[in-house]
């Protein structure tokens, strides 16, 4: 899997909330929203249920991966999602050792592993 994820009890706005506090308290700060439903509304008039991008950014562990691996920039930052589907919501975090598993980079192994746990942490929180 390349992402990890659950459905919740609470609303949608409840969850994003949720989500960022839990970032913020492993040290991820939000640097980019993307709000899919407005964004495809506007561009293409179609209608769907509530979908947000949350990119999100350690910058300790973003140091160490740009230290480790030069080119990583192409690969952040670590994207969490929250979405309505059948009235319910659901979060994930994408798994940075599964983004970043065709690099042969022990050193960026190591902080990818590190951030994962941190992701993990976040989702089995909210």
């Amino acid at each position: 899997m390349y992402n990890y994820g659950k459905q919740l009890g609470i609303s949608f706005e409840a969850a994003v909330d949720k989500l960022k506090k839990e970032l913020e308290k492993e040290g991820f700060g939000v640097i980019t929203e993307i709000d899919v439903k407005a964004t495809l509304q506007k561009k293409l008039g179609i209608e769907m249920d509530k979908y947000l991008i949350i990119g999100a950014c350690n910058p300790e562990f973003a140091y160490r991966a740009l230290h480790a691996e030069k080119e990583m920039g192409l690969l952040m930052p670590c994207n969490t999602i929250a979405y309505e589907q059948d009235d319910k919501t659901h979060i994930a975090a994408i798994m940075p050792t599964v983004t970043t598993s065709t690099i042969m980079n022990e050193e960026l192994n190591v902080v990818m592993l590190e951030a994962e746990e941190a992701l993990t942490r976040v989702i089995d929180s909210v």
